[in-house]
């Protein structure tokens, strides 16, 4: 198991569901069956290294609180379990990709021939743009 679905493992086990009443799919029946899911994970309980809790803060954006806790409300479907997995597996989603580091970004090399040819692009299209001025009629 890596340390991405390790984190994912420990969270879902430390999650708190709610179920709500939702709008949506499902005519009248959303007003009588609270079919929403409401998951609640405080993100100080994961222990998390300073890093990946950087990574996950600025990805979750508005969804985590002041607090700490993450906030998922799903009910894109009719159903409360549909609802349920939808919003573990989105938090899952979250909690990989703050786990995961970002690949560096290797440094380009110009070498000389790219640099005059560059260069070289540079003084056409400055020249181009330089006779778009007035037109004076001398």
């Amino acid at each position: 198991m890596s340390g991405a679905d390790a984190i994912v493992a420990r969270a879902l086990t430390l999650v708190e569901e709610s179920f709500i009443t939702s709008a949506g799919p499902g005519g009248q029946n959303v007003n009588k069956v609270a079919t929403a899911v409401q998951l609640r994970l405080d993100v100080f309980a994961l222990r998390l290294s300073p890093e990946v809790f950087h990574r996950l803060k600025e990805l979750a954006g508005s969804k985590m609180t002041a607090k700490g806790e993450i906030v998922f409300t799903a009910r894109r479907f009719r159903t409360q379990e549909a609802n349920r997995t939808d919003a573990r597996e989105r938090l899952g989603e979250l909690l990989r990709d703050a786990a995961n580091l970002p690949e560096k970004r290797a440094k380009s090399r110009l070498n000389r021939v790219g640099k005059t040819q560059r260069l070289q692009g540079k003084k056409l299209r400055g020249a181009v743009k330089a006779g778009r001025g007035r037109v004076s009629l001398d």
